[in-house]
């Protein structure tokens, strides 16, 4: 079952319009959101995320936020899905082919479920990644459709049996192909500021508040390559990954090879904040 619209359909018996802009131009935006337990995790943010990047490429919702938030729930509930993701887009509409936003296209919404297990595994023993030289467009605070830049670098990762590339813009590091990146210092956590060279992730905008609670020191400004591989933990951020232990950059183990300690203490905050929140 699929959400179309607002309308229930068998996933089988849609297609793709040819002219749909976001199949041939990108032009739309996107969300993907956890199900933890039959439970819409961070959906207010996820939603108002949703509405801001729609605003960015000056595009309408087709349906109030709360219409969208009720018949995600339901599409959830008539699947039922226990743990995994729910995959949201909205594209500008239908409409004979030319650049610039047609006159009368009416956007789309799509939606679809996926059981998708915790990366249990991966959270305890952490993942290697590489560095890759940033080469996407300058409006990376859209969470649009546009996503070959990351694509080709997730692949250049798994070439290099990686599970994640990070990048790196005029001498700074940025963010991952799907997620934000931390730095641990010293008891200090360093990030990228939410700027349009990154997207502003949910988990990232949870761990930093969990973080002040702790009493943890955050300093938010582009980490450099050195300061990644002299770090004393590295973690990575994203709706599917969860906070996810680096213990690898480059072939260099990062601090002991093993996830640190503020690392799993994030770790245990999102378990507990999921498990105490009904949504």
């Amino acid at each position: 079952m699929i959400l179309l619209n607002k309308t229930f359909k068998n996933r089988e018996a849609e297609h793709v319009d040819i002219e749909d802009r976001g199949y041939q131009f990108g032009d739309g935006v996107y969300e993907v959101i956890r199900v933890y337990e039959g439970r819409l995790y961070a959906m207010e943010e996820h939603m108002e995320r949703l509405d801001r990047s729609c605003r960015e490429i000056q595009m309408s919702l087709p349906y109030s936020l709360e219409e969208i938030t009720n018949n995600i729930k339901a599409l959830v509930t008539k699947n039922e899905l226990s743990t995994g993701i729910v995959y949201l887009q909205i594209t500008r509409g239908a409409a004979p082919r030319v650049h610039q936003f047609p006159d009368h296209a009416q956007s789309i919404l799509t939606a679809y479920t996926k059981p998708m297990d915790r990366p249990h595994q991966l959270l305890a023993s952490g993942i290697d990644v590489v560095t890759l030289e940033d080469i996407r467009w300058l409006r990376c605070d859209i969470k649009s459709l546009n996503l070959l830049g990351n694509v080709m670098a997730k692949q250049e990762a798994k070439t290099k049996q990686c599970q994640e590339a990070v990048f790196i813009r005029d001498g700074q590091v940025t963010e991952g192909s799907s997620s934000n990146v931390f730095v641990v210092k010293d008891n200090q956590v360093i990030t990228h500021p939410a700027t349009n060279l990154i997207l502003n992730g949910i988990t990232r905008v949870k761990v930093l508040e969990w973080l002040k609670d702790k009493g943890i020191e955050v300093i938010e400004s582009a980490p450099t390559p050195e300061q990644l591989t002299t770090a004393d933990e590295m973690f990575i951020t994203s709706t599917t990954m969860e906070v996810m232990p680096v213990i690898s950059l480059d072939g260099t183990t990062i601090g002991s090879g093993q996830p640190g300690p503020i690392t799993q203490s994030l770790q245990q905050a999102i378990v507990e904040d999921f498990d105490t929140k009904e949504v």
